[in-house]
């Protein structure tokens, strides 16, 4: 008889440390952490490996939000400035639309792209930028903002501040001229205009050309645009005289696969 209840015993015992011995396990499991790594294989899909199990996410999931164009959330000076080029863009092209904000002024763009050549398109938005920005206001800063440093450093701050609604998000950046540091970069981090055209004969020909004539002639100060169409960046440097046409990196650039206007551009001409 104690033979029988030592032998209960035994199976009591080993069975509550089963027991526990499982609920330990299962709270190791509960509160392990799972490290994962996101990769691109040849497949074009993104793998995260945990430590217990492998989870295969379509690549699109995980660069989707990436592609995604920004969302601006203009307010009443950006909206009134962008109907206001928009008007003057189109009655310098006499091409109207119905369209409203920023919409408005891509579609006035592309309408010129389509219908004009090259050297058209920047002659009409000098013409439509002319009529937008009052000349007074410009022959004064000209009057007292000669060649200098400090002109130089100024309207790049100017830039930033007032012109973001239509380039988008950028920054005072500094560049060395004459052998010294001046802060006379305008760094765009991503154009708002060529992300909404996605052309680049647009963003030579009804932005870059024509700006650098523009700023050249009213205000006395040269200007460089440098676009980069691998990310949408762009510096504007202020000192700095742009490149003749035919030399022009920007015109070597074949457009987007993807472009609306369905062009190809290249130093003879950029609208083909």
């Amino acid at each position: 008889m104690e033979a029988s209840h030592f032998l209960q015993s035994r199976r009591s015992f080993a069975a509550t440390l089963a027991h526990s011995r499982h609920a330990h396990e299962h709270n190791k499991l509960r509160h392990c952490s799972i490290a994962a790594v996101l990769t691109r294989p040849a497949e074009n899909i993104n793998i995260a490996t945990g430590k217990s199990r492998t989870i295969i996410i379509p690549a699109d999931v995980v660069t989707g939000a990436e592609e995604k164009s920004r969302v601006y959330n203009d307010n009443w000076f950006d909206r009134m400035a962008i109907n206001h080029l928009s008007q003057n863009v189109q009655a310098a092209t006499g091409l109207k639309n119905n369209k409203s904000g920023f919409e408005s002024l891509a579609e006035a763009a592309t309408a010129a792209s389509r219908k004009f050549n090259p050297a058209k398109q920047r002659e009409l938005v000098i013409q439509a930028l002319d009529s937008a920005f009052p000349k007074p206001i410009f022959s004064l800063l000209r009057a007292i903002l000669p060649q200098s440093k400090f002109a130089r450093e100024y309207f790049a701050i100017f830039t930033t501040i007032f012109f973001a609604w239509l380039v988008g998000p950028c920054e005072v950046r500094e560049s060395e001229l004459d052998g010294r540091k001046e802060k006379n970069v305008v760094y765009i981090k991503k154009c708002r205009f060529l992300e909404e055209t996605n052309c680049v004969g647009m963003c030579i020909n009804m932005c870059k050309m024509p700006s650098q004539s523009f700023i050249k002639s009213s205000l006395g100060t040269p200007v460089n645009m440098v676009p980069n169409f691998d990310d949408m960046s762009c510096e504007m440097i202020f000192g700095q005289d742009p490149p003749e046409l035919s030399n022009d990196p920007a015109l070597k650039q074949p457009c987007f696969k993807l472009c609306k206007v369905n062009q190809r551009h290249n130093t003879n001409d950029c609208s083909k």
